[in-house]
């Protein structure tokens, strides 16, 4: 039988939280800054299936970092860069 991690646990923690709200991110900065802006049509809903497998992306990828704290400190600051990035999108394209 396999050895148990205990990093996998962290891991598994940030690759849901902080990889869900990672998705939340970029999907809306593909929504403000993608083709057509907000106001192209039938993007809402293109944007709400795209967090899903952006979110499994980062999900499956957390595995490869080092450490949990590894994990936190990339994908924290992921969060950082993308919702920094939407908020300057917004204030600059509306």
């Amino acid at each position: 039988m396999g050895e148990f991690r205990s990093d996998w646990l962290s891991k598994s923690i940030a690759g849901s939280v902080l990889g869900f709200t990672l998705a939340v991110a970029l999907a809306g900065l593909f929504a403000v800054a993608g083709p057509g802006g907000l106001e192209a049509r039938n993007k809402y809903q293109f944007v709400m299936w795209l967090v899903a497998p952006i979110w499994l992306g980062v999900a499956s990828l957390v595995f490869l970092f080092r450490s949990g704290r590894a994990a936190f400190l990339w994908l924290g600051g992921a969060n950082l860069l993308a919702f920094g990035g939407l908020y300057l999108c917004r204030r600059l394209l509306h």
